[in-house]
């Protein structure tokens, strides 16, 4: 009798289903070891530490749903058997999840619960865990009832959870209900669908791959990697963490016999030659019951223009990475490139796995100049949202750059804000500050996490309590101009239409809020840029010293009304050639230039507009 053909895992025949070798297993092993060492696993105490908030969560769940349907007046069976269950997704569920992470969760509930009625009662059964003069068990709450996926963010026992929720059309969602029949789905509008995609997907993938064990030490590497390399990140146009597991997924569908190193050294040859636009799937996309929009470039212009697809395998399929730019594309496929290569040296045993997952060098080598997008605000709280709607503008602003891709070669975001907080001497001093103007005694600074309004502790009581806090964040753009270019660059366009992005929010208070762009060659970036401790080298500054004498005018024109003045300055400075100047909406090239601004002409906190910027050397 013929042997009986393997399996096929995803839309085409596996590659090769030969058995690791003994060398691969060598090296596999390495990789495990690596991965402990960079402790990227956490202890049984904490897996358990993990289960015990999540049983927790449970009971809360469910206590929930009966207060809901209590002040609906519900009859007792009706009431008692409602049930309500938390599920899990993301990292946690595909379980890779690691010392410090959070846990992804989803409450479903039966059709009587609203979405209204969960931020409603909720979060005072999780207040109402804490105790006086006990440990407190719940912090940092923080319902989101606006986000595009609803959601309340909390730290319970110590560890961070992320619950968002979904009521089905059903009258009972009992312990054992499981997500998978599509027609769950029906009823729900567009958010209560893209909270119950999370779970669905990330179920749908485990029963993808061939060797699950395989697939995740595989995806616990390629995610350490994305994140070393600052690669990873949805909002800044990058492979979320979904995004990641599907084409690790994909991989272990093509080797379905290899073990964990050979499915990380295909991944990087493989997807850094991927056909792109040619979409990765795990399987074919799916019909369903829902008059829903499933992602489809033959029926949807939009989706022609997505430039590295990666399909989700559940019911309505969506694009994972719609938001990846020509810019971001060419970041993820340039460290792959880089990538491939060390692991083709790992794995002929001339490498270590410590090369691959070294820190990346986005502020200490990649580029020459970058603009720093500073959004601030002068309480915490409005900072927290604040910032987090500038944040989701980002992406946006990157776009417009790269239109300008006649001098603009690329524009890449950094995946991480850097927050702080600045006690100013008073609100004139505070408004200044958030134009970007130059203080000549600069007031105490310390990073921040607005979030939760820890402070680094580097700031004394009294300076603290004697100053405004102005709450600034600060998002960067490494910018590439086109080999060769030295005229001026006009941003004009670019600049303007972010700031109506921002302003437009309907949050926005222009007596609070503040957002300006500022122009930073490499060495003049701060040190909180650089991780010193582990070998950051801060760009030097290259000098020339002459005198320069030269006619500047300094003025604010348009809505601000300011008058044109004209300064002679004849100085004996240290100059440096400033090929990257923002004035009037131009970025110039190749001229050494200082601007100096009276304060009669400064902008008032709420409208920093396409001001006369300048890098100053």
């Amino acid at each position: 009798m013929a042997d009986q053909a393997p399996r096929q895992w995803g839309v085409t025949p596996a590659i090769s289903h030969a058995l690791p070798t003994d060398q691969e297993i060598k090296v596999n092993n390495d990789l495990i070891e690596e991965l402990k060492a960079m402790n990227s696993f956490e202890s049984a105490e904490e897996s358990q530490k993990r289960v015990d908030v999540l049983k927790r969560l449970q009971r809360i769940t469910e206590e929930f749903v009966r207060q809901v349907y209590a002040s609906k007046n519900q009859n007792e069976l009706a009431t008692n058997s409602a049930g309500g269950k938390v599920f899990t997704y993301g990292s946690y569920r595909l379980g890779v999840v690691g010392p410090g992470s959070d846990i992804d969760t989803l409450v479903v509930a039966p059709k009587l619960v609203t979405r209204e009625d969960f931020f409603k009662f909720y979060p005072p059964l999780l207040k109402a865990l804490n105790k006086p003069n006990e440990p407190q068990v719940i912090e940092e709450l923080a319902p989101v009832p606006d986000a595009f996926v609803p959601i309340i963010k909390f730290v319970m026992s110590g560890i961070s959870i992320d619950l968002i929720f979904c009521r089905l059309g059903v009258t009972q969602v009992p312990p054992d209900m499981s997500l998978e029949d599509k027609n769950l789905l029906r009823g729900l509008d567009e958010k209560e669908l893209r909270s119950l995609n999370g779970t669905r997907v990330t179920d749908e993938i485990l029963t993808l791959v061939p060797a699950p064990a395989v697939f995740k030490h595989a995806l616990r590497a390629i995610k350490i990697w994305a994140k070393c390399k600052a690669i990873y990140g949805n909002v800044y146009g990058f492979p979320g963490g979904v995004a990641w597991a599907m084409l690790v997924a994909r991989i272990c569908q093509l080797y379905p016999s290899a073990v964990s190193a050979v499915i990380v050294s295909k991944f990087f040859r493989i997807l850094g030659q991927w056909a792109w636009p040619q979409p990765v799937l795990l399987k074919p996309i799916e019909d369903g019951p829902l008059n829903v929009r499933v992602w489809n470039p033959r029926l949807y212009p939009s989706d022609k223009n997505h430039l590295m697809p990666i399909i989700t395998p559940a019911y309505p399929s969506m694009c994972s990475t719609h938001n990846i730019t020509p810019s971001t594309k060419a970041a993820i496929l340039g460290e792959m490139a880089k990538a491939a290569d060390i692991v083709d040296r790992i794995i002929t045993g001339k490498g270590s796995w410590r090369q691959l997952f070294e820190r990346h060098t986005f502020f200490t080598k990649d580029y020459k100049y970058y603009l720093a997008v500073n959004a601030s605000a002068k309480e915490q709280e409005a900072s927290v949202k604040w910032s987090g709607l500038v944040e989701s503008k980002i992406r946006h602003l990157v776009m417009k750059l790269e239109m300008c891709n006649d001098v603009i070669a690329s524009a890449r975001p950094y995946v991480k804000p850097f927050e702080k907080v600045q006690y100013c001497k008073n609100d004139e001093e505070a408004r200044k500050i958030a134009n970007g103007e130059r203080i000549e005694n600069a007031p105490p600074v310390e990073a921040a996490n607005a979030a939760t309004g820890e402070t680094a502790g580097e700031v004394s009581d009294q300076d603290k309590k004697d100053g405004v806090p102005l709450w600034i964040t600060t998002f960067y753009i490494g910018v590439e101009l086109v080999p060769g270019w030295t005229g001026p660059v006009n941003i004009t366009w670019p600049a303007r239409e972010f700031y109506q992005m921002c302003h437009s929010w309907e949050g926005y208070d222009e007596e609070t809020h503040c957002v300006k762009l500022d122009l930073k060659k490499n060495f003049s970036l701060p040190d909180e840029c650089f991780d010193f401790g582990k070998g950051d080298v801060k760009p030097a500054k290259t000098v020339v010293k002459k005198k320069v004498v030269r006619k500047v005018a300094s003025s604010i024109e348009g809505s601000q009304g300011g008058t044109k003045r004209t300064h002679d300055e004849a100085t004996n400075a240290t100059e440096v050639s400033c090929p990257f100047t923002y004035i009037q909406g131009c970025l110039h090239l190749g001229t050494p230039i200082r601007l100096n601004l009276p304060t009669t002409t400064l902008l008032p906190l709420a409208n920093p507009d396409l001001r006369r910027l300048t890098l100053r050397l």
